[in-house]
């Protein structure tokens, strides 16, 4: 039986804003550094994702906070929590 006090883990990144001109939707970039198994360089990938931002708050070039949520829409699966560093522009 499971039990009632377990909590389910939540994810949780950081990345840029690229992206910002839907309605109370951005476009995050996630990136990160992984080490190739045969070659042993060092690989940087990223992938961008569809984040719920309800006031319209982030713009491009802002370094967010964003956490994984129930799907939202068709391919919005991420919400934003926080702007970290807002851009200069």
């Amino acid at each position: 039986m499971p039990n009632d006090n377990t909590q389910k883990r939540t994810l949780i990144k950081t990345g840029t804003v690229v992206g910002d001109k839907m309605q109370k939707t951005i476009i995050v970039r996630i990136d990160r550094v992984t080490h190739h198994p045969k070659y042993n360089k060092i690989m940087h990938k990223s992938v961008k994702v569809k984040a719920h931002d309800e006031k319209n708050a982030a713009k491009t070039g802002d370094t967010v906070k964003i956490m994984q949520v129930r799907p939202i829409s068709k391919d919005k699966r991420w919400k934003l929590l926080e702007i970290i560093n807002p851009s200069t522009r």
